[in-house]
């Protein structure tokens, strides 16, 4: 419908050619001159009431990114302005209402993949911002007035096997310098020989200087799988006025900062859940819009979908020995009565540069049969790109935790089952004890005879609270080992390192250490003979079974 224009909204200088009709004699050049200042003005009224966005889905079975003759459109796909759910219609036309500031966007179907934007990145996404946005330090979103995007689907044939997916949490690179670490310390990694159908960035993909998104966009591409991004604390336009606008950047290189994608059995959502507070930080939440949206999108997956929910900062609360609130508490269990209906859920998050587990239950809102798994993403710049460097100049970068920097991988089975594995991004050389499983520590010597108050500490990278961990010296039984929660010894050695040395040993030193959620002590026996002993330890990791590593200690006798 055409918008009514008040006189007063119409520019200055045309107003006077319509309210005056002496001015009419000016003839057909005024108007050509006025006509387009019209329709912009116009089209500025209409933008304010809503406008129509409209376009077509459709097969591109050439690939080439656009539609040519004889592609069919495709029905039954959704489509979303980050409010309201359409589909597709039977010739794949589609029509949503926006309004500016909106970004639409398609939500994948299963069996079908994106074209790929120049950058890179999946392409279905288009802003609209007639306006353009509010100016800000890394330049927000440019104005756009297109009110039409067609989305190209290359079919896709059924998944023979597992969905692989890689996740990332924090790559907060600060200069291109940390770029290169992210792409010689994980990237590389991932290229030797992982095949994932997707990949997920669970925020701070910078540290607050966000001219450096395309540098590692481009890094990142370079793993030729879809990559989608959520936005963290770090990724925040920090000048904008408000929470609204405080992705406005973020989402000019990424696209929407709500977004969902299917695959067979399996809808992933990923959530900006950062509430910017002008002048005063953040708290995790989530916005007005992104509830409609919910509540839009959730209904149309059936109860036992395979439902992936990822954000940057956790949905537990992270600060609850101090009593303050990380994740407002209202939002959390409006957040769960609307994922109840689902029989298999999955949270994942980052932020906290150290990796744990956290089951919600009643206290946290939750009252499914089974309590929620939230799996807590450790890093991967690890403790911001710290630590002494290896021979190939890299930094060590441990977190606090004792967890090795890296990245996971989530493995979602065609019955929704999934599994979860932490990847080291590179082991360290002549480290005994450390696999891409956990890392142990113990002393190199003790005395015989002394009282066995030394022990042998293994850091389980993807330890739980009901892990079940052993360890046996030499040939000796199998004994088990105590969940202790203190910092881990290993990064305690390098703290003291860092203290006593005269000079920087790195960039930025290691970590100071805090308490691991995820290690396991066992005394180590003092009566045993002279010499070396192995040390063996074993965890059955649910996922990937059994789990081992090993070192030694040595015993020698003393005299006083």
């Amino acid at each position: 419908m055409r918008a009514s224009l008040h006189p007063s909204a119409r520019p200055p200088h045309c107003r006077a050619l319509l309210i005056r009709p002496k001015f009419a004699a000016l003839g057909l050049a005024a108007a050509l001159v006025c006509a387009p200042l019209l329709a912009s003005a116009h089209a500025i009224a209409a933008a304010q009431q809503g406008a129509d966005f409209t376009g077509v889905v459709y097969a591109d079975t050439n690939g080439n990114g656009r539609r040519d003759p004889g592609e069919a459109g495709v029905a039954g796909v959704k489509l979303s302005n980050g409010r309201d759910i359409v589909r597709s219609a039977a010739d794949g036309s589609y029509r949503i209402t926006v309004r500016p500031g909106d970004t639409v966007f398609a939500v994948k179907p299963a069996n079908y993949a994106f074209a790929t934007r120049a950058d890179g990145l999946p392409a279905f996404w288009q802003h609209y911002f007639p306006a353009g946005s509010p100016e800000l330090q890394y330049g927000g979103i440019p104005a756009d007035t297109r009110l039409s995007m067609d989305v190209a689907l290359q079919p896709s044939p059924a998944q023979a096997g597992d969905l692989q997916v890689l996740l990332m949490a924090d790559p907060q690179v600060k200069s291109l310098v940390d770029v290169d670490y992210y792409d010689r310390d994980i990237l590389d990694t991932i290229r030797k020989d992982v095949i994932a159908q997707l990949g997920l960035s669970l925020g701070d993909i910078v540290d607050d200087d966000l001219s450096l998104y395309p540098a590692i966009n481009a890094r990142t591409a370079t793993l030729g799988v879809p990559w989608l991004h959520a936005p963290g604390n770090h990724d925040m336009d920090l000048d904008a006025a408000s929470d609204a606008d405080s992705t406005l950047t973020f989402r000019r290189h990424f696209g929407p900062d709500t977004v969902a994608w299917e695959e067979q059995g399996t809808a992933i959502v990923l959530l900006d859940d950062v509430i910017h507070l002008p002048g005063a930080g953040y708290i995790g939440g989530l916005r007005e819009d992104q509830f409609v949206f919910l509540e839009a999108y959730l209904p149309t997956l059936a109860p036992d979908t395979r439902l992936v929910v990822g954000a940057h900062i956790p949905f537990f609360n992270t600060a609850a020995a101090t009593g303050a609130e990380t994740f407002r508490a209202a939002d959390r269990q409006r957040l769960f009565r609307l994922l109840q209906r689902f029989d298999n859920v999955l949270l994942l998050s980052g932020h906290t540069h150290v990796q744990q587990h956290f089951h919600h239950g009643a206290a946290e809102g939750w009252n499914g049969p089974t309590p929620l798994h939230e799996y807590n993403v450790g890093a991967a710049c690890g403790a911001f790109w710290s630590g002494v460097k290896d021979e190939a100049g890299i930094p060590d970068s441990m977190m606090a935790d004792g967890t090795p920097n890296g990245y996971a991988r989530l493995r979602i089975g065609a019955s929704g089952d999934y599994a979860l594995s932490w990847h080291p991004a590179r082991l360290p050389a002549n480290q005994p004890g450390f696999t891409h499983a956990m890392a142990l520590h113990a002393p190199r010597v003790l005395r015989r005879g002394a009282y066995p108050a030394w022990g042998v500490y293994a850091n389980v990278f993807m330890g739980m609270d009901d892990s079940q961990v052993e360890y046996r010296v030499g040939d000796g039984e199998w004994k088990p080992m105590r969940k202790v929660v203190q910092a881990d010894p290993r990064l305690l050695v390098e703290n003291v390192r860092d203290d006593e040395a005269a000079m920087l040993r790195g960039f930025d030193r290691s970590p100071e250490a805090k308490p691991s959620r995820h290690l396991w002590r066992g005394a180590l026996p003092t009566d045993l003979p002279i010499g070396e002993h192995r040390v063996e330890v074993r965890t059955n990791d649910r996922w990937l079974g059994e789990q081992t590593a090993h070192t030694t200690y040595r015993l020698q006798d003393a005299s006083e």
